[in-house]
């Protein structure tokens, strides 16, 4: 997945009226300022009221449903070794969303992670270095998820390094 194809992602969304952030390894670049590693897929916390317009904005793009375990997550497949994985959350009056987890688990985003980055000269909806920190926790981390931490420390955002 290339800054390009992320924009192309992105604008499609926007276009249908869909609201996401980046999240997962893109959003700590986006947090950077920079790509700072390879990165498989676009990982995205999309508004959960507008998941039916996304998933059809992105079959314009050749994605298609590769994974289905809603309400948790879809991820969408596209040839070329294309991927976006959309992290659906669901909003209540005050701006707070949750997004379902699997066995029960729910994931809080409260209204203050939700803030703006930069990939490739241009600013994009992303996740907050805390709410990425957050996400990087409750699983054994690989060596891409260290070195995301490592950045998001650097950042403020605790961690190793902060």
């Amino acid at each position: 997945m290339d800054p390009a194809e992320v924009h192309r992602v992105l604008d499609a969304l926007a276009t249908a009226g869909c609201r996401s952030w980046v999240a997962g390894g893109w959003g700590v670049d986006a947090l950077v300022g920079r790509q700072t590693r390879a990165h498989r897929d676009l990982d995205l916390a999309l508004d959960a009221a507008g998941e039916a317009a996304a998933v059809g904005a992105l079959a314009v793009l050749d994605y298609a449903v590769e994974t289905d375990w809603r309400p948790v997550r879809v991820e969408l497949a596209a040839p070329g070794g294309r991927w976006v994985d959309l992290h659906p959350v669901a909003f209540d009056a005050r701006g707070r969303g949750t997004q379902a987890g699997l066995d029960g688990v729910t994931f809080d985003y409260p209204p203050g992670c939700f803030v703006t980055g930069t990939i490739d000269g241009r600013l994009v909806g992303c996740l907050s270095a805390a709410q990425q920190v957050a996400f990087h926790t409750g699983y054994p981390p690989r060596a891409v998820d260290l070195a995301d931490l490592a950045l998001l420390g650097r950042l403020g955002a605790g961690g190793p390094g902060g």
